[in-house]
């Protein structure tokens, strides 16, 4: 007897990258749904990532991989024609790059943004939309951010050309569910870190420090080290996703502040002192000047989401980073300087296309 029940379409922008991998490796490894992966693979070392999903995959048919960006419109309209589940994580991650290129930051983020929901719009099937936004949305916040941390409540202050773009974005996905009725997520997220991030000083700081540690490597802090962060891990984010489609009635048209919370805080110099202990090393490291837009203190406060939910973070900060330097360890290859090779060109029974 066949199941009644429809196969979901999945489709993830950004599907080839540190979160978006590891959305796509628990849906493949849990449910029987099928996975749309939407890249322009310009993030370093992301090709692996696809490696490690299609050698999952392989035989199912369950997984396809597009190669493109986000603001080719005609690219997302035909990607988004059949899915009935969209996940959001293609953006311009930086800030200092913002602060290099604000249009092309515009352009990814706002633009890129706006293709998507417009794709869905016109498809008349109002698939369930998360998107990642950031707490950059909520500017410089100074020292204090409340006893419980940044709820949902505290007000906007789009401070940086990527506060501005991710900002934009997060409004507009606000408005399609209350315009359009699409039913749409925003999450506003803290520090996330966990396995098959290659992070940088940009981007990933949690990995990058475990990396430089492992790698004996000096480190560069911007500031006087002691900004504070609230980091989750990307198995607890992973669970956030499915539990925000779960409970899509409680969640749709609904913004969340997701992240470690007080119990998973951070400050740059005790994470050093942490790797210090656990690896049993010594980092060497260079104070350098603040850097723009960077936030003294930043702690989620997600009561919001766990009260409609039930969802809370299981993994403290001394696992993630654990599991940070595990996979490292089992993975130290990917590090090693390589020529870049399209993945999947000689795999034919593996759904792949370059959108043109």
């Amino acid at each position: 007897m066949t199941s009644s029940i429809p196969t979901r379409e999945v489709l993830i922008f950004g599907g080839a990258g540190f979160v978006g991998s590891n959305l796509a490796h628990h849906l493949l490894s849990t449910t029987d749904e099928n996975i749309h992966i939407f890249d322009n693979l310009s993030r370093r070392k992301v090709e692996h990532n696809v490696q490690w999903l299609q050698k999952l995959a392989k035989g199912t048919g369950r997984l396809k991989v597009t190669v493109a960006d986000v603001r080719d419109a005609n690219a997302v309209t035909k990607a988004v024609y059949a899915a009935s589940e969209i996940y959001h994580f293609a953006a311009q991650v930086a800030v200092t790059t913002s602060l290099e290129d604000p249009r092309a930051d515009f352009e990814v983020n706002a633009g890129g943004t706006l293709n998507i929901l417009e794709a869905a719009r016109k498809s008349g099937n109002r698939p369930f939309i998360l998107f990642t936004s950031s707490n950059k949305v909520y500017g410089h916040l100074g020292e204090q951010t409340g006893s419980s941390g940044v709820s949902e409540v505290q007000p906007l202050d789009f401070c940086s050309p990527y506060g501005c773009s991710k900002g934009a974005a997060d409004q507009y996905v606000q408005d399609y569910a209350r315009t359009f009725g699409i039913p749409t997520v925003v999450f506003r997220m803290s520090c996330i870190a966990g396995p098959r991030q290659f992070g940088n000083e940009d981007q990933g700081w949690v990995a990058h420090f475990a990396y430089s540690a492992l790698q004996r490597k000096p480190l560069y802090i911007y500031g006087d080290g002691h900004q504070i962060r609230d980091v989750l891990a990307v198995q607890d984010l992973v669970r956030a996703f499915t539990s925000a489609h779960e409970n899509r009635a409680n969640t749709a048209g609904q913004v969340y502040n997701v992240g470690g919370g007080k119990s998973n805080t951070i400050s740059l110099l005790e994470l050093i002192e942490m790797l210090e202990r656990d690896l049993r090393v010594r980092l060497k490291y260079l104070f350098c000047p603040a850097r723009a837009g960077d936030q003294p203190i930043y702690v989620t406060d997600f009561t919001k989401f766990a009260q409609h939910t039930g969802w809370m973070p299981e993994r403290n900060v001394l696992k993630t980073v654990r599991d940070i330097c595990a996979w490292y360890k089992q993975n130290a290859s990917l590090f090693a300087a390589a020529p870049f090779v399209l993945p999947g060109a000689t795999q034919p029974d593996l759904l792949w296309e370059i959108a043109s």
